[in-house]
């Protein structure tokens, strides 16, 4: 192979030029020029048997000892850079024997060829060929721009972690799930283990442990959160505190997963919640598990830093206000539940000669306390009737349901003094104006003695106070409204009614009803179920028991409703008793002197 010329502008490496001798002067250099000497980026030639030919004045301060006509792989290039040069001459070789013909012409470029590490820094090499076999590898380094696409990278993992955190833990309004899935999500990605912590109502410990592999325990063993320093702090929510580092050698065993053993590293993070502490968090790491904790110290050349500390405590924060709010949402509804059952009417008496049945069903939202109710007050003495009350107060929640219990206890009491509806409303339309709330209620009073021996007859007496008016069915099926009409209750100073008397013969029913009954919103086109189709419904159950009667319609109106959110509704059917077989009930129609 002929010698190529050396350029007289190339300054190619001074041990070559100033020596003479020695294993630079045997070997040609490869040609370059002023540009090439004093580029930026490091440039290192080769020949084809490996030779370094040329090393501009970059490639010297950075690969110091490399000089021309030594062997690249001398030991002062890096491996992955030898591995490349080597590889780039073998598909030299191989095309100039394919084609017959040299190597390409100089400054044709090619992709880049080889990346690697070179003191301390990322470094991409692309080569080039030149004349006469030789090749040019011009290094480029790339750690910034690695730095910036890990960064980004992270920000992308930390961001779909976050998202995948926050669906995970709003799925449920369940606080043990949510604590679960806390737990679940820390071991997964920020540690590996997680241990929530939450104080029970008699300040022990609930502890939650999960661990990378999937493994969960949940114990409330009898020990003191200060036996673990930094958790009482960070379970009492003030002052702040923020992450805290603690000595493995001194937490405690109920802490730990069952085998994990004694972690390398431990923090302990608190949970803040809605207005309050929602608990704790421990993240436990093993020897050797590749990345420091929250609030750690990392080791040298890893980033694991604030960018770690910013998602652990964006996480913390989510995951604490969900717990919060699922806590918040559970201790509503275990009120909601323990106001309801106060509210839920009591068990109906059987008296003589008459049937009794009702019922309730409560609004659709497990948050609504509702104000409808009903209450029976058998006779309590000779010459006494029995009363019946049903009402709506007005609104929903506590406030509606102390008012329910008012309204009860105040009726109950007056019912003893007072046996004149008009006069008893307007005893409790005082005692309402007396208080405070700014509510009212509607009611509808029943009231009916012992039934005539001979015929089986029922004497009621029926007061409406602002309430839809009782139902009477009568044994041909007619359905007629009671005469009855009044003012709410608690409204004006001085409420007014009218008292509607009537009689129920053997078989005949009258139907008390709230307006979750007609006001249920469904069929086809969400109308309301209506007054008329009550009426309907309450035709249909001509000759029928009270119990019956009061399930057919609950039916109808749940049929009707399809599943749609409602009301509260209540009914009350009070029937004479039949003193024939439904079969031989007459459809004849009864005239008011019969009554």
């Amino acid at each position: 192979m002929s010698n190529p010329p050396l350029s007289p502008d190339v300054s190619g490496d001074a041990h070559a030029q100033a020596g003479g001798g020695g294993p630079a002067a045997a070997y040609h250099r490869a040609p370059a020029g002023p540009a090439v000497e004093s580029a930026p980026a490091p440039l290192v030639a080769v020949d084809r048997r490996g030779r370094v030919s040329l090393v501009n004045a970059a490639a010297r301060v950075l690969l110091p000892g490399l000089v021309p006509g030594v062997p690249l792989d001398d030991g002062v290039a890096p491996g992955w850079l030898v591995s490349a040069v080597r590889g780039g001459h073998r598909e030299q070789d191989a095309g100039a024997v394919g084609t017959g013909e040299a190597t390409g012409t100089a400054g044709t470029a090619t992709a880049a060829a080889a990346h690697g590490p070179l003191r301390g820094r990322a470094f991409t090499a692309y080569s080039a060929p030149l004349p006469d076999g030789h090749t040019a590898w011009w290094l480029s380094d790339v750690t910034g721009r690695e730095d910036a696409e890990r960064s980004l990278r992270s920000e992308r993992e930390s961001t779909a972690f976050l998202a995948r955190a926050s669906a995970r833990l709003q799925a449920s309004l369940n606080p043990r799930r949510c604590v679960v899935a806390t737990a679940r999500l820390a071991a997964d990605h920020l540690a590996d283990a997680a241990v929530v912590v939450r104080l029970s109502r008699d300040r022990r410990p609930e502890v939650t442990r999960a661990v990378s592999d999937g493994r969960l325990e949940e114990e409330t063993p009898s020990a003191a959160v200060e036996e673990m320093p930094g958790l009482a702090e960070a379970l009492a929510g003030f002052p702040p505190v923020s992450f805290r580092s603690v000595d493995p050698g001194r937490v405690p065993a109920w802490l730990l997963p069952s085998g994990f053993g004694r972690p390398a590293s431990l923090t302990v993070v608190p949970l803040p919640g809605s207005g309050g502490i929602a608990g704790a968090m421990v993240l436990l790491r093993r020897a050797g598990s590749g990345s420091a904790g929250p609030g750690e110290d990392a080791d040298p050349g890893e980033d694991t830093g604030s960018g770690e500390d910013a998602v652990t405590r964006i996480f913390a924060a989510r995951a604490g206000a969900a717990i919060s709010a699922a806590a918040l949402y559970a201790e509503q509804v275990a009120t909601v539940a323990v106001l309801q059952r106060e509210l839920l009417p009591p068990a109906l008496p059987h008296p003589e000669g008459v049937e009794l049945a009702g019922a309730y069903r409560p609004a659709q939202s497990a948050q609504s306390v509702g104000g409808d109710f009903y209450d029976v007050h058998p006779a309590d003495g000779p010459g006494r009737d029995t009363d019946i009350v049903l009402g709506d107060v007005a609104g929903k929640g506590p406030e509606a349901a102390v008012l329910t219990g008012k309204i009860r206890n105040t009726l109950t009491a007056l019912r003893l003094v007072e046996s004149d509806h008009v006069r008893l409303l307007d005893l409790l339309n005082r005692a309402l104006l007396s208080g405070p709330q700014d509510r009212f209620v509607t009611l509808v009073l029943a009231s009916f003695g012992t039934p005539d021996p001979a015929t089986g007859r029922v004497a009621l007496r029926l007061t409406s106070a602002g309430h839809p008016p009782p139902l009477l069915l009568r044994l041909d099926g007619t359905v007629e409204a009671a005469r009855t009409s009044g003012t709410l209750i608690g409204v004006l100073p001085e409420a007014s009614a009218t008292t509607c008397s009537t009689v129920l013969l053997p078989g005949e029913t009258c139907l008390l009803y709230s307006d979750g009954v007609t006001e249920a919103r469904g069929g086809p086109y969400g109308e309301m179920f209506g007054e008329e189709r009550l009426a309907e419904a309450l035709a249909s159950c001509a000759g029928l028991h009270a119990r019956a009667v009061v399930e057919r319609v609950g039916m109808l109106t749940s049929e009707w409703l399809a599943g749609r959110e409602h009301d509260d509704i209540a009914l009350v059917a009070v029937t004479a008793a039949h003193r024939t077989p439904l079969s031989a009930v007459g459809g004849a129609a009864r005239s008011g002197e019969e009554r």
